[in-house]
């Protein structure tokens, strides 16, 4: 507990850190009382005939779109999605980076050599490009629920954060192989996967920690692209880059209600993660103390 005391009060000195934290909060609170919202995020106002897209009143506080949902109630809902969709994303890759950042570093040779051209291949391809083929080979016409039509678009981000993952651990592995207790361990017989467990991987836990934070930011402005796309969940589905799909025809119009809230949404977020892994990267260098 002392030694995460010290790191919570550098932290919040950072001024950057502060208002990332601030900006995620937010967000998360958003996305908790979501349900209180006034109006459901599939609930429609208006019948046939009548103009479903009306602007900020005192009934619907940020106006309604073409198919007559609030765009305040899907803005609150859309948290949730995109959160979701960052976190996951972010867990996937980290489940697959780690790893083989591990092996890689450890076992040097041809398992290095070959982890990494794997890697190298991924990089090789634009990150979006990349991202639009593995969301377009995953996704499932039959899909139901909202879960399944975002699920390709996770998998997708994940994939593409998987090389960067990698690289991180394997650079820390490499600077702490060598160390002495490493060798001291390594002497006295003890199995590889407790040296790695409990020696080694503590030692990567900090850039992993910083990468993760930066990676949610990153996860959710991806997706976001992909849903803008059409690649993601339908349109009444309540998710940030699925409304700005819908409003994009509004784009350059007076009609901004329909723009401005899921865009500035999607900045908070991605700002808030950047802003929250790059004070967690100052706090954690020992050479900014």
């Amino acid at each position: 507990m002392s030694a995460r005391r010290p790191l919570l009060k550098r932290l919040l000195r950072d001024r950057g850190a502060r208002v990332g934290l601030v900006l995620v909060l937010l967000v998360v609170l958003m996305a908790a009382v979501a349900d209180l919202a006034p109006w459901g995020p599939k609930q429609r106002d208006g019948g046939l005939g009548e103009e479903l897209r009306t602007p900020p009143s005192a009934t619907h506080w940020l106006g309604t779109d073409s198919a007559g949902y609030d765009v305040f109630s899907r803005v609150l809902h859309g948290a949730r999605l995109s959160l979701l969709t960052g976190l996951l994303a972010v867990v996937l890759s980290l489940a697959v980076g780690v790893p083989a950042g591990l092996a890689a570093g450890w076992c040097g040779g041809r398992v290095d050599g070959l982890l990494m051209r794997l890697t190298d291949v991924l990089l090789a391809f634009p990150s979006v490009v990349l991202a639009i083929a593995i969301a377009t080979l995953f996704e499932r016409e039959s899909a139901r629920s909202t879960f399944e039509r975002v699920l390709p678009v996770i998998v997708a981000v994940s994939v593409v954060s998987v090389p960067s993952v990698a690289r991180q651990v394997r650079a820390s592995v490499l600077q702490v192989r060598p160390l002495e207790y490493i060798t001291a361990a390594r002497a006295l017989g003890y199995p590889t996967s407790r040296i790695l467990l409990r020696h080694v991987l503590p030692n990567c836990l900090a850039p992993i920690l910083v990468l993760s934070t930066l990676g949610v930011g990153s996860a959710i402005l991806t997706a976001a692209g992909l849903n803008f796309l059409g690649l993601g969940p339908e349109a009444r589905v309540p998710e940030w880059g699925v409304m700005l799909s819908g409003a994009k025809s509004q784009i350059t119009t007076a009609e901004q209600w329909l723009v401005l809230p899921p865009g500035l949404a999607i900045a908070a977020t991605v700002l808030g993660f950047n802003l929250l892994g790059d004070g967690l990267r100052r706090a954690l260098d020992p050479r900014s103390r």
